[in-house]
């Protein structure tokens, strides 16, 4: 493999992540300016920001004619985000999960993950399909404000003001080339890293599918990594699990809307995908339900737990692009052991807090 293909990847990596970080800080103090609630600020747009490398991916995929690369980008990064990044937050330190994820968030997460399946049974994710994405899209994030106004959270602190600058022309000039310097460094990222990764796909003679569920997906998964473990070592633990729930969201109702929207035939859906991808992402999601709900925390031997499955994920796609002689008895192992007791694990927590759910006394 030529070093200037694995530069152009490492180099389209740290644009993407630089790029998400100026839209990010230019967004959110423009937002503030405006006069939006820190916590809208957080669920829209720093959810968004975190999400924009795989907006930019899977656009520039779309339109490269690399649509698997788009898929596997979103499927893999929402695998990622919740296995990997919040089982490292989590082994940091116990996360917090705040009641609205429980009552709101998560459950939206789980029931577009169906929503996704059910869109692309027929091989694809067409315009229509792409376009109710979008609408979701819209409808989530005007309820957030909705509901935040209602709730009459606070307008932003003085400190928070005072990050944003003091509301000047010139502040608000400031803000707009931040945008606008992070979504071309969004855009010139992008470009590397789809063109390299496709390069690095052919060359291990492995599906731009694969390359999207992983390389690609740990790729665009940086930005939320870095914010969920600072936040989980500043001891910001709800906004670390907040931060990934709210970027899955965005990443199924936006990213895949923009791409299917953009592509002449939709996104077309692989076999694989189908078959076995979106069912593991869906099953991540639901998995997500009794560990949120068994005492609003996410413990240190449940982010290593979260952990073992990614790994195990990984090396179940690698054992089986390579069509290695060890996948069958990977599979037989993971499928008649190893998943039956993280069945019954997460049952019994699940049955365990629902007793301690009854015996407490009401208020």
């Amino acid at each position: 493999m030529s070093p200037s293909i694995l530069a152009t990847l490492s180099g389209g990596f740290v644009l993407l992540i630089i790029g998400a970080e100026i839209f990010v800080r230019g967004a959110s103090r423009l937002a503030t300016l405006v006069g939006i609630s820190p916590l809208v600020v957080g669920l829209t747009v720093v959810a968004f920001g975190t999400s924009s490398p795989e907006v930019a991916v899977s656009l520039q995929s779309t339109l490269a004619g690399a649509a698997d690369l788009a898929l596997g980008n979103v499927i893999g990064s929402n695998i990622c985000n919740i296995l990997l990044i919040l089982g490292l937050s989590a082994t940091v330190a116990p996360l917090v999960v705040a009641d609205q994820l429980v009552r709101l968030d998560v459950p939206v997460m789980v029931v577009i993950s169906f929503l996704l399946l059910g869109l692309t049974l027929d091989g694809a994710l067409n315009r229509p399909d792409a376009l109710l994405l979008l609408a979701g899209a819209a409808a989530y994030t005007t309820f957030l404000i909705v509901q935040s106004r209602r709730e009459g959270i606070a307008a932003a602190t003085p400190e928070e003001l005072a990050g944003a600058t003091d509301g000047s022309v010139s502040s608000w000039l400031l803000n707009l080339l931040l945008i606008g310097g992070g979504l071309a460094l969004l855009v010139f990222g992008s470009r590397w890293l789809v063109g390299s990764a496709i390069s690095v796909a052919q060359f291990l003679g492995v599906s731009e599918l694969v390359i999207g569920l992983t390389v690609v997906a740990i790729g665009t998964s940086l930005p939320e990594l870095a914010t969920s473990v600072v936040a989980a070592f500043r001891g910001e633990r709800d906004i670390a699990v907040g931060n990934v729930v709210g970027s899955n969201i965005f990443n199924i109702l936006l990213v895949l809307g923009v791409a299917g929207v953009a592509g002449s035939s939709g996104v077309p859906v692989a076999p694989a995908a189908l078959s076995f991808d979106l069912p593991v992402m869906i099953a991540v999601a639901v998995a997500c339900l009794p560990i949120f709900f068994t005492g609003h925390r996410i413990e240190r031997w449940e982010g290593l737990l979260f952990i073992g499955y990614y790994v195990a994920y990984t090396a179940y796609l690698i054992l089986d692009s390579a069509r290695h002689d060890a996948l069958p008895i990977f599979s037989a192992v993971m499928g008649l052991f190893v998943l039956p007791l993280t069945v019954i694990t997460l049952a019994t927590l699940s049955l365990r807090a629902w007793r301690e759910a009854r015996r407490s006394p009401t208020l």
